[in-house]
């Protein structure tokens, strides 16, 4: 496990479930151990954070479904409650059969499409999510999904376009923000990336994920007094303190840039 991992740590508080809002901190856990978390900024609309769910609810939804398929409404409460006890490919599943059911539906379309992107079928999801909305009537969440699994793709540009895209719908949207951040972060562009995370980290609803963001990008360009004291809004001194030795550890690295560029980013929506 490396070291690196420390840095995700950061995220523990604010949920399993981070999202693409955290990719870059992931994608350090990830370099070190092969962990998994998504969400999303993205969260990866909204696929929601993966709460602690009940198996009696499941079970009673799964007789409901299997009893009648068809029914897309109660196909999305199954899938949802799949989800909660982190039966995410069995989600996705149910979510395909819905869709296939009810190719029109463009609520089911951005469900399937966001959970293809939480199961790591970034290219499928991008061809599902592009029949999920409009250009003429579009859905900020959707675009985000789109930007998350362009970026899990390596596709920076396009997911940058969808972001900004997004941004016009929902101006100064933290998590489009901070997406849209560590997108410019896996581009090279750090200055880009810690100028749109300074200003995700200033909107009203910016939580700690957004904030352990803008601490990573400052450790990347060596601004590490900077970077603490961003970690320690959110927690104690020697948290944060042994999350900055980590990420000197990282700047220290010559090929760190590269290294992020390569790993994969959970996506959100």
């Amino acid at each position: 496990m490396s070291a690196l991992t420390r840095v995700a740590t950061i995220q523990a508080s604010a949920g399993r479930r981070a999202g693409l809002a955290v990719a870059l901190v992931v994608a350090l856990g990830l370099a070190g151990c092969n962990t998994r978390s998504p969400e999303t900024t993205g969260s990866i609309g909204d696929l929601g954070a993966r709460t602690s769910g009940s198996r009696k609810e499941v079970e009673a939804l799964a007789e409901r479904y299997n009893a009648n398929p068809g029914d897309a409404r109660t196909a999305m409460a199954y899938a949802r409650a799949l989800r909660t006890t982190d039966q995410i490919s069995q989600a996705s599943a149910v979510l395909q059969q819905a869709a296939l059911r009810n190719p029109r539906d463009t609520v089911i379309l951005g469900a399937y499409g966001k959970s293809l992107v939480e199961v790591g079928r970034y290219r499928e999801a991008i061809d599902v999510l592009a029949n999920a909305h409009s250009p003429a009537a579009p859905d900020w969440r959707i675009l985000s999904a789109q930007g998350s699994a362009s970026a899990q793709l390596g596709e920076q540009t396009r997911a940058q376009g969808f972001y900004e895209a997004a941004l016009k719908i929902r101006p100064n949207e933290p998590s489009l923000l901070s997406n849209l951040g560590l997108s410019y972060a896996l581009s090279r562009n750090l200055d880009q990336a810690e100028q749109t995370l300074r200003l995700a980290a200033d909107q009203p609803g910016a939580d700690a994920r957004v904030r352990a963001n803008l601490a990573l990008v400052l450790g990347l360009k060596g601004h590490f007094a900077d970077a603490e004291a961003v970690l320690r809004r959110d927690m104690s001194p020697e948290e944060a303190a042994n999350n900055v030795a980590s990420l000197r550890k990282l700047a220290a690295q010559p090929n760190r840039l590269k290294t992020l560029s390569g790993a994969g980013m959970p996506g959100q929506g």
